[in-house]
């Protein structure tokens, strides 16, 4: 067995694990939070923080290895244009969702308090904080779709478009 076309497939495959945990945790958090029923949002969030933690890290860490392992194995140089821009969209991603996963820890601990307390609501603190969470997970997803164009597209994308024209 070929150990690019394995860890092209692990890539591939953590990808859709990273950005699907992702989306699917953030749906489910977003419309938790839009019934203001403190038990299922301390449930939900709950469940999000120890998603991120089981399988989004993991993808985070495996993401940029394995790419850069890939780019060089086909002598792509880690200062081409498709990478660099993946990088940089990554980077933005990370930069975003660094705070994001913080902030959603602090959620799942607010909503957690609130539900053994016996209270109705959450603080004013916990909404600020969804609030923050939900602006920074926007850009990280765009981000990250970008990023799976380049992949998929590669050098292609930033090739002249003089073959287009002719």
């Amino acid at each position: 067995m070929n150990s690019y076309l394995v860890v092209k497939a692990l890539h591939i495959l953590s990808s859709v694990l990273m950005v699907g945990t992702g989306f699917g945790t953030a749906f489910y958090l977003f419309f938790a939070n839009r019934t203001r029923d403190v038990a299922s949002i301390a449930t939900v969030s709950r469940l999000v923080v120890r998603a991120d933690l089981w399988f989004t890290t993991p993808a985070v860490i495996f993401q940029p290895l394995s790419g850069l392992w890939l780019a060089h194995t086909v002598g792509w140089s880690w200062t081409t244009p498709w990478i660099l821009a993946s990088i940089g969209l990554y980077a933005l991603a990370g930069a975003c969702w660094l705070p994001v996963v913080w902030l959603q820890a602090e959620m799942a601990k607010m909503a957690a308090a609130a539900r053994a307390g016996g209270e109705s609501a959450l603080p004013a603190r916990y909404w600020r904080y969804a609030l923050w969470w939900e602006r920074l997970g926007y850009p990280a997803f765009i981000a990250m779709i970008a990023v799976y164009f380049l992949m998929v597209l590669k050098p292609a994308l930033f090739e002249p478009l003089a073959g287009l024209v002719q």
